[in-house]
């Protein structure tokens, strides 16, 4: 079966071909850098590092950007409020970004383009629609995108104009020709700093939010590519009016294929900074480990909603220790990926059919299963090449699970100064109490995770209708 991608475009489950034979290029919306990463932020970047490891696995060669908007409103504004340069805040910023990704396991992109590097280009497409008659000069020093002007706006959203006309509110001195229309290029203004706005023969003033991404993809993967990505908050306005500046000045698609992530949500509502309901990555990686918070976001579907809770974490990360103690178990031997191996071409179908993760893990646990009852150190290899696909499994199994049970017990506030040589019986019985109480609550996935903490020690137990009693394994 070859690879399919559901296109929020055709709005279907759609054959991927590369433009280029052998060669994929995707770029994928990136953060406006005027805050750190919250979780909504983790999920996109986890979930296009997945796609690109997975093409990279099918034998693909993948050109990846993924952007940075380091100029914007609320970079302005928070620039000012810290009472800093744009250029300290969003260095400072991409650096907590990076710090983030990096230890989510996310590759850095083949680019990294950020958008104060790209005026001149951006400014080169906003004369070519103005040539084009697409782009006009508003009486406020503007320069506006006139969407009637563009034939098929809407086609990404499936919105049509007249209904984004009933839903209208713009005021009356905004210099726009229709209500509709969109800047491209924001005209000075007297209160904003020096290194908010460049030169142009338009006038001083800065690049609209929607041409930096068209110039920047147009300008490292040509004028159509392959993939683009982003959140599906971003389908409209923003990848809407990618489209309509893009073909507009080119003529051609801009992307064959555009894939969104599902929001994140908490208690079933969308995580927002608006709604002040969000957690940053950094606040999570205090109580979560990274690989734990990665597999959380990697077992749901990128294109379904991420539900945020801290049983939903404390789930995944019990989970994903019983992998690692089967690798713990039977020490992996190193395997080339064969995808004829019925566990190899059961992950390779789930994958295929849109990068299909949930399917993918339970393939996983399937084989770590197979890999405790056989002790095979080749399935045990297998498991662990399989996991790289997914960007998991890769640390040592004993140091792992070692450190779950320091971590975890460290955030209880129990007392881990020996934790390393001198846990002994007080300790064991502790955890044994705790566990207990656990699966009297009905919480299981905890009393699992302790029995599991446990056996990362050598320390196996027994239940019996008089108790649980231990022996080192």
């Amino acid at each position: 079966m070859s690879l399919r991608i559901y296109n929020t475009l055709s709005r279907q489950l759609d054959p991927f071909t590369p433009l280029e034979a052998g060669h994929v290029r995707m770029y994928v919306c990136g953060m406006t850098v005027y805050d750190v990463c919250h979780l909504g932020h983790a999920r996109s970047m986890v979930a296009f590092d997945v796609v690109q490891r997975w093409l990279k696995s099918s034998g693909l060669r993948v050109t990846y950007v993924r952007n940075v908007t380091d100029i914007d409103d609320k970079i302005i504004r928070r620039a000012l409020e810290n009472k800093e340069s744009i250029g300290a805040l969003t260095d400072r910023m991409v650096a907590l970004l990076h710090r983030d990704a990096d230890a989510l396991g996310v590759q850095r992109p083949s680019h990294e383009p950020r958008a104060t590097k790209y005026v001149p280009q951006m400014l080169s497409l906003i004369e070519r629609l103005e040539q084009r008659g697409l782009a006009y000069r508003a009486s406020n020093q503007d320069v506006n995108f006139s969407v009637r002007k563009f034939e098929g706006y809407g086609k990404l959203s499936g919105k049509s104009l007249d209904a984004l006309r009933a839903g209208e509110r713009v005021a009356v001195d905004d210099g726009k020709h229709d209500p509709l229309d969109f800047v491209l290029w924001k005209s000075a203004k007297p209160t904003e700093p020096d290194d908010a706005k460049w030169p142009s023969h338009f006038g001083p003033g800065r690049p609209g939010w929607h041409i930096e991404c068209s110039a920047m993809a147009c300008e490292l993967l040509g004028e159509s590519f392959d993939i683009h990505g982003g959140g599906a908050d971003l389908q409209f306005p923003h990848h809407e009016n990618e489209i309509a500046q893009s073909e507009g000045a080119f003529g051609k698609p801009l992307a064959r294929y555009w894939m969104h992530n599902g929001f994140v949500t908490r208690d079933n509502e969308k995580m927002s900074k608006s709604l002040g309901n969000f957690f940053t990555i950094e606040e999570i990686l205090a109580r979560f480990d990274a690989e734990t918070t990665r597999f959380f976001i990697v077992r749901s579907h990128y294109r379904s909603a991420l539900n945020y809770s801290d049983a939903h974490l404390e789930d995944a990360r019990s989970a994903l220790k019983r992998l690692y103690t089967a690798l713990q178990l039977v020490p992996p031997q190193a395997v080339a990926l064969d995808w004829s191996d019925p566990y190899a071409a059961r992950f390779k179908t789930a994958m295929d059919e849109d990068f299909g993760t949930p399917e993918a893990v339970s393939v996983l646990f399937d084989l770590a299963s197979e890999v405790n009852r056989t002790r095979s150190a080749t399935l045990a290899g297998l498991l662990k090449a399989l996991g790289e696909c997914l960007g998991l499994l890769q640390q040592d199994p004993e140091k792992y699970l070692q450190a779950g049970v320091m971590g975890k017990t460290q955030a209880e506030g129990h007392d881990t100064a020996s934790a390393g040589t001198d846990f002994g019986p007080a300790q064991i019985a502790d955890l044994i109490a705790q566990r207990a109480q656990a699966k009297a609550g009905k919480n299981f996935a905890e009393a699992d995770r302790i029995r599991q903490s446990l056996s990362a020690r050598g320390i196996v137990l027994k239940d019996s209708p008089q108790g649980t009693t231990w022996e080192m394994a």
